[in-house]
């Protein structure tokens, strides 16, 4: 089979980066008038999207761990995907600058009762240097770690060494702790730290399990453009659909076990610094969202992954994919917005604006980065054995 460099998508880039460049403006507008409140909206849409380009990594790098073989097909478009890990350490900035507005610990706002002798007692560790320090440590080993699989993977395509495969598989196998303590963390330090009194030892297992549900929608929906775009050149069958399709599966059955267990040990354990986490989620309007998340991110795709025939088909389980997106940032919101708006939700432009903002940044990004290269990397070893997967 013959593959060329993929030239394309200039259309693609130029509308991707017309959205970032207007969804971040009129973030930026809103800002002028409501800065708080435009920063809590931009909170949202960078966590939304950086879990999704770091689970991305995590994924690659499963698949190099466990020398897995079938998806060497999709393979480039993992690698490109954690690339833009490099333009979310640029738009963390605001998050960096606004911080004294976001997290209590950080800002002049006056904590009273149990927040205050929580943030006397972790005060060694939720300090604006400190938390700069861990963020930039956070970036570095992504950016590192995606900058390796992906110069390793292109040199493959020219040399065809199978030597870089046995790299990328010991990086993969002796890099995912790291990787995945670095997401907990940065769960904690991103999240977490708006109540600086509230700790859950599975809250990053639970940004992950969002995160990877939704970075293999997205792996989803690239996949059936691509096959549209014929970018592939005829590598991806419907056998490679119906397993990602199998893995949005288990990881959309995956969240709905981390998010009822992380409820079900707070609520039995009646912990009084956990507790007042879940009664703002779990009362008054926000229980609504709530109810949604669980059968909108859990029943409802959960039983529509079940045919075999939706996940054969590209063009309906793209679909599913995108739903997938529109309730993890549903979820990301559900998180993030009541430690602003503990009474109720209070929907504001900007929580649009600055999800496609963000998003068309790195859409754009990953377009750009994959220009030039095969979409498939043609120089491993097992990619033959991938284009004949059919498990059947």
């Amino acid at each position: 089979m013959k593959i060329s460099p993929w030239q394309g998508g200039g259309r693609a880039i130029g509308i991707a980066t017309a959205v970032a460049v207007a969804g971040l403006g009129l973030t930026a507008l809103g800002a002028a008038f409501d800065p708080r409140r435009a920063l809590w909206a931009y909170l949202v849409a960078f966590t939304d999207w950086v879990g999704i380009a770091v689970a991305a990594l995590i994924l690659l790098m499963s698949f190099h761990a466990a020398n897995a073989r079938w998806p060497v097909a999709v393979r480039r478009v993992l690698e490109v995907i954690p690339l833009s890990t490099a333009l979310f350490l640029v738009l963390f900035l605001p998050v960096l600058l606004g911080a004294r507005e976001l997290f209590p610990w950080a800002g002049p706002q006056q904590l009273a009762g149990e927040a205050q002798r929580a943030m006397e007692h972790r005060k060694s560790w939720l300090n604006l240097p400190f938390f700069t320090v861990r963020a930039a440590f956070y970036f570095a080993v992504w950016i590192g770690f995606s900058h390796l699989f992906h110069r390793w993977s292109v040199e493959q395509d020219r040399s065809g060494a199978p030597g870089l495969s046995l790299k990328a598989h010991r990086l993969g196998a002796g890099g995912l702790p790291l990787l995945a303590l670095t997401l907990t963390f940065a769960a904690f330090d991103w999240w977490m730290s708006l109540t600086p009194q509230f700790y859950s030892t599975i809250f990053g297992v639970y940004y992950f399990a969002g995160s990877f549900d939704a970075a293999i929608a997205v792996l989803i929906i690239a996949a059936a453009w691509g096959r549209r775009e014929g970018i592939f050149g005829g590598a991806l069958t419907t056998a490679h659909f119906h397993s990602l399709g199998k893995l949005l599966l288990a990881f959309t059955a995956f969240w709905a076990y981390i998010a009822f267990s992380q409820f079900l040990l707070i609520w039995i354990a009646n912990i009084p610094e956990e507790v007042p986490w879940y009664q703002v989620r779990n009362r008054g309007a926000w229980l609504p969202v709530g109810v949604f998340l669980a059968l909108f991110h859990f029943v409802v795709p959960f039983f529509v992954l079940l045919s075999r025939r939706i996940k054969r088909e590209p063009e309906k389980l793209q679909w599913v994919a995108a739903w997938i997106l529109v309730v993890h940032f549903v979820d990301v919101y559900w998180v993030v917005m009541p430690h602003l708006s503990p009474a109720a939700p209070h929907p504001h432009f900007t929580d649009l604006t600055a999800l496609l903002g963000v998003g068309g940044a790195a859409v754009a990004f990953t377009l750009w980065r994959l220009r030039g290269r095969s979409a498939v990397p043609v120089g491993d070893p097992y990619l033959q054995e991938s284009l004949r997967y059919d498990p059947r």
